[in-house]
């Protein structure tokens, strides 16, 4: 690779993940600088990687601000033309890198892109946080190609190809530094979950592309950091997935967006009250007040929206996918559109 690209990976107490997957990403590494950021661990992870690593270039961040504000400190000290935001409970592959970087490099216009995501314990199918490329609905509801909602498809090479995508899943985040920074970074009030999805839309919003090269893979083990069934984590991602659509739609569209959408809150918050915890149900409520009560706020963050070289049609779905999966049994990517 003749661009200059560095790996950087968050670490929150990943000693054991660090252990297991960094002499592979290290074997994997090709050219590019590995690094380290650890964002204020309260295990070993410190000590592993000195002691162990100690080739690796280790970055201390002062606090812990999450994912967002992590990522946002550590890489003001990396230089380089492309950033891979990779997490550390992911296990890469031989040749990971290079189709996506020649990827970017042939095309300017693209602002991030992603691998194939694919399940660490199931190798077989695709994996929950970004499967083969990332899209919302039309109230901001998250979806993957190979993945709607908890339904996984399994790699049958239907998603080898290379494409424009809505959103990169930030467990494997190919990053363009320039188009990171113009962007501002991670919005740091979202701390984790969603931030990267705000981050894409603003790109395209403001004329970058954002893609998924199928001839990349990646394995993710998934809820290192917080299991899949958490009440905080219940919490962060239905109250930045309101702020994300808040900040990122053309006013004109938010009441009628933003009326559905609570409405369907209401009812995932039931659901959850009824089939799974009453500490998720709450959670999904604190978003709520949440949201509506620091509106001002999130007004502020609101962007000025492009639409130059991003299409729409293509790349946000023009119904709700709660309906066609809950209702009328949708589970594929490629049935959606019907």
């Amino acid at each position: 690779m003749s661009a200059s690209v560095a790996i950087v990976i968050l670490n929150y107490n990943g000693r054991t993940f660090l252990k297991k997957f960094l002499p592979v990403v290290l074997q994997y590494a090709e050219n590019a600088e590995v690094i380290v950021a650890d964002n204020q661990s309260s295990d070993d992870s410190v000590a592993v990687m000195k002691t162990d690593f100690p080739e690796v270039r280790l970055i201390i961040n002062q606090d812990n601000g999450g994912f967002a504000k992590g990522y946002n400190d550590a890489l003001k000290y990396v230089t380089a033309k492309y950033y891979v935001l990779l997490n550390s409970d992911a296990e890469v592959t031989q040749g990971w890198l290079a189709p996506i970087i020649e990827l970017m490099e042939a095309n300017p216009k693209i602002g991030a892109c992603q691998p194939k995501i694919k399940a660490y314990h199931n190798r077989m199918t695709f994996e929950y946080a970004g499967a083969a490329g990332g899209y919302i609905d039309h109230f901001g509801f998250p979806f993957c190609r190979g993945r709607i909602f908890d339904v996984l498809e399994e790699d049958q090479n239907q998603y080898d190809d290379i494409r424009q995508v809505f959103w990169a899943t930030g467990c494997c985040m190919f990053v363009r530094a320039e188009a990171y920074w113009q962007m501002g970074g991670f919005d740091e009030d979202y701390f984790a979950h969603m931030e990267e999805i705000d981050l894409c839309w603003r790109m395209n919003n403001a004329g970058w592309q954002v893609f998924y090269n199928g001839k990349s893979n990646v394995y993710h083990v998934g809820g290192g950091t917080l299991p899949k069934s958490n009440p905080r984590k219940t919490y962060l991602n239905f109250r930045n997935s309101l702020i994300t659509l808040f900040k990122n739609t053309p006013k004109r569209h938010l009441p009628t967006k933003l009326f559905v959408r609570c409405f369907l809150d209401i009812i995932a918050s039931a659901k959850f009250l009824v089939f799974d915890s009453k500490a998720d149900a709450w959670a999904v409520c604190r978003a709520q007040l949440d949201f509506w009560t620091k509106l001002p706020k999130w007004e502020k963050k609101r962007r000025k929206i492009f639409d130059k070289g991003f299409d729409h049609k293509e790349l946000i779905l023009p119904k709700s996918i709660v309906l066609l999966h809950y209702l009328k049994g949708k589970k594929k990517f490629n049935d959606l559109w019907e």
